[in-house]
């Protein structure tokens, strides 16, 4: 390979794609997306008002109806005197936006079933609340059936919700406050950036040999640069425009999201921030969910209260948790397996490019890539329920998922021997894999007018 035609060949796909009007619309108009998109989240929540409904209740069982209490979303009408086909027949005509039929009482199974009905769908939250009212009416029957005083106070009483603080070890001993939620995002987060880098940008020098093949461009080139400098040339000079439109974009949501968050104003931001419920449904999950990220989750009793205090604040948990995690370590491989996983993979993407002439010919050669990738996403998905199980370990050494999963795992801490056998795996591979598509753009490249298969790959292989 000449290191000086590299240069030039990288220097000239940097160039050209910079300035390309693609490259300046996508640069900024993905960071102004992004902050606006999260400053209309933050204001639909902040001032979306939830639709009331009121709901006719018909209580054939005598237990459920007094579990019932209306709130700000939803009023319970007790309709229990009349006939629920009625009722059901002429909603509209009664007023009600859904009607809720208690069976009567199973004196053996001691329960009831519920039926509710409705002209839109009720939702899950709807019939979420009103299954666990049903449940505590019906669990408050069983209890009274026991016939010992005072049942329900002591059932109550012993009832209990503990907390476990998580604290790690260093070497000395010394111990700190850690939560296993704060290292599941920054284990996804940094498997999923790399996910995201390899197939935007391995497909775009995919695309970019595409267009030169069929453009006959790759003519022209090939007659003064050898086809191996010519591909490693645009794989490295991809990966650098790439970085630049990574970073740019980095430091432009940085700068948008903040200039939103001003314009907003602080009292908006707290009282989104500040309500744990909005905040669970905003992002699809639980209170508790939350809290077990490190989110503090309001008591609502003294005793409550006062074990929350007992426990480290949340703010403290995330500092600290974040203070334990190897950085160094997780920085510099982080740029080891970023830097590798994508070229290792650019350069299979390439060998597709140069095999066929159109994008629409590359889905029967991209699978064998886009599995792996993607079997490495699903794996760092599960690897933060256990980072040393067998499939987390052995997809953190296989090179094609190792750039993915590794990154994943780093945070709950990695053996060295481990971490250096998966680089030294994802190099060799990396060169022996560049040398094979280096065989077959060789030949590709310059291959027109037929649609290439697996085993003209292998010819091409073979061939000196």
């Amino acid at each position: 390979m000449d290191f000086r035609i590299i240069k030039t060949v990288i220097s000239r796909e940097y160039t050209t794609r910079v300035k390309k009007k693609s490259f300046l619309v996508t640069t900024f108009v993905v960071p102004i997306l992004f902050a606006a998109m999260m400053v209309v989240v933050f204001l639909i929540m902040g001032n979306t008002k939830e639709r009331k409904m009121d709901v006719a209740v018909v209580d054939q069982s005598g237990i459920v109806m007094s579990h019932l209490e209306s709130g700000d979303r939803v009023t319970y009408t007790d309709y229990s005197s009349e006939v629920p086909d009625s009722i059901k027949a002429h909603l509209k005509d009664y007023g009600k936006d859904a009607l809720v039929v208690v069976s009567p009482l199973d004196s053996v199974k001691k329960t009831v079933s519920v039926q509710a009905y409705s002209k839109d769908p009720l939702g899950v939250e709807f019939t979420g609340g009103l299954s666990r009212k049903v449940d505590d009416a019906v669990e408050e029957y069983r209890i009274a059936q026991y016939g010992i005083d005072n049942l329900p106070q002591i059932m109550e009483d012993v009832k209990s919700n503990v907390k476990v603080s998580e604290y790690t070890l260093d070497e000395s001993g010394k111990e700190s406050v850690s939560e296993s939620g704060i290292y599941m995002i920054v284990s996804m987060l940094l498997g999923i950036i790399i996910w995201m880098f390899i197939m935007m940008f391995g497909g775009q020098v995919m695309s970019s040999v595409i267009e030169e093949k069929s453009s006959r461009v790759v003519e022209v080139l090939i007659s003064s640069v050898k086809a191996v400098d010519l591909m490693f040339g645009k794989i490295i000079g991809i990966a650098l425009v790439a970085l630049t439109q990574f970073l740019l974009w980095i430091v432009l949501t940085v700068i948008l999201t903040s200039a939103a968050s001003m314009f907003m104003g602080k009292d908006m931001l707290k009282s989104f921030s500040g309500d744990p419920q909005m905040m669970a449904q905003t992002v699809g999950m639980t209170p508790e969910q939350m809290e077990a990220i490190g989110g503090v989750v309001a008591a609502t009793d003294t005793t409550a209260t006062e074990a929350l205090n007992s426990q480290p604040d949340g703010l403290q948990t995330v500092m600290s948790t974040l203070s334990n995690i190897p950085w160094t370590k997780l920085i510099i491989s982080f740029l080891i397996f970023f830097i590798l996983g994508y070229l290792l993979y650019a350069s299979l993407y390439a060998a597709i490019g140069s095999a066929v002439e159109s994008v629409e010919d590359t889905q029967q050669l991209q699978m064998p890539i886009t599995i792996p990738l993607m079997i490495a996403y699903l794996v760092i998905l599960m690897a933060f329920q256990n980072p040393d199980s067998p499939v987390v370990v052995w997809t953190s050494m296989i090179p094609f998922t190792s750039p993915i999963v590794m990154l994943a795992r780093i945070p709950y801490g990695v053996p060295m021997w481990q971490l250096v056998l998966s680089i030294a795996l994802l190099f060799f591979t990396f060169v022996g894999c560049a040398w094979l598509s280096a065989k077959i753009y060789k030949v590709g490249i310059l291959m027109f007018g037929k649609k290439s298969t697996f085993k003209d790959l292998w010819k091409w292989l073979k061939q000196k």
